[in-house]
């Protein structure tokens, strides 16, 4: 079981450490919210889970007890001192590192797990939810993932063209998974409360899932600082054939000539491969 909100603050006293809101340290105390995120992961014993700031561990004594090996990272130094100690590096089901996560994107999880099946279950900072995910999706990719996130960073990763959420992120993700589930959690299921709610998201490796090469997600991103201008005016500006073709395809498509980056769907981006 998770701590309680008043063990939580008990044990942050003990450790004289103040949350870090820039590091987005709020603390997960509502134990069916931590059930809920095993159940979605479908852990089971030996599966190998990659888990992103584990904080005080309630997540990881969840992951631990259903069977998992899990591979965690911790950039606080002394949330890091404290999991070694009430853990152990060298325990049973339980590998901790410290370090930055945009660093160490699946936590050093052994190059042999990496090329099998694997998970990440993990609670993620807003600041880190895109960068994070863009690094994930350039390395080996989990099977499945089950992401706490602030209800903005879900709606990007989820958004569809049209709407204003809809960005790079959401190009990249969707090629290459499929949302399961949106759970919606209250803020109030973390200490200290953050200002904004959170969705558990589910998120499966497609059949076939499409990986954009570095330069090809430069460019993407490009044409998204952009977003509202014509992809018509962006394609001529970067001067590239294949941007050229690949929007005269869309012409072909029925897209408009006045047809802006958010408005394409994501299967349209994925055919930028094909030029």
């Amino acid at each position: 079981m998770p701590l309680s909100p008043k063990q939580t603050r008990e044990l942050l006293d003990q450790l004289n450490h103040l949350p870090k809101r820039k590091l987005g340290q709020n603390f997960l105390i509502d134990g069916n919210i931590v059930r809920k995120s095993i159940e979605l992961a479908a852990i089971e014993p030996g599966d190998a889970v990659v888990e992103i700031g584990p904080g005080l561990g309630t997540l990881s004594n969840a992951l631990v007890e259903a069977g998992a090996e899990v591979w965690a990272v911790e950039r606080d130094v002394t949330l890091f001192e404290h999991l070694k100690s009430s853990h152990g590096l060298d325990s049973k089901g339980f590998n901790l590192t410290e370090g930055d996560c945009l660093d160490k994107p699946l936590a050093e999880l052994p190059i042999e797990k990496a090329a099998g099946s694997f998970k990440i279950v993990a609670n993620l900072p807003y600041a880190i939810s895109t960068p994070w995910m863009e690094a994930v999706l350039a390395g080996p990719l989990p099977e499945r993932m089950v992401l706490m996130l602030q209800k903005e960073a879900a709606e990007r990763y989820t958004a569809e063209n049209g709407t204003k959420t809809f960005g790079a992120i959401s190009i990249f993700l969707q090629a290459a998974y499929s949302v399961q589930s949106r759970h919606f959690v209250s803020a109030s299921c973390f200490y200290p409360a953050p200002k904004v709610n959170s969705v558990l998201l589910r998120l499966d490796l497609k059949k076939d899932p499409i990986r954009f090469p570095p330069e090809l997600r430069q460019c993407i991103r490009g044409f998204f600082t952009h977003r509202r201008k014509q992809l018509a005016t962006l394609c001529r500006k970067e001067a590239k054939p294949a941007s050229q073709m690949w929007f005269e395809n869309l012409l072909n498509k029925g897209y408009p000539k006045t047809v802006r980056p958010e408005e394409v769907g994501a299967k349209e981006w994925s055919d930028l491969l094909k030029f």
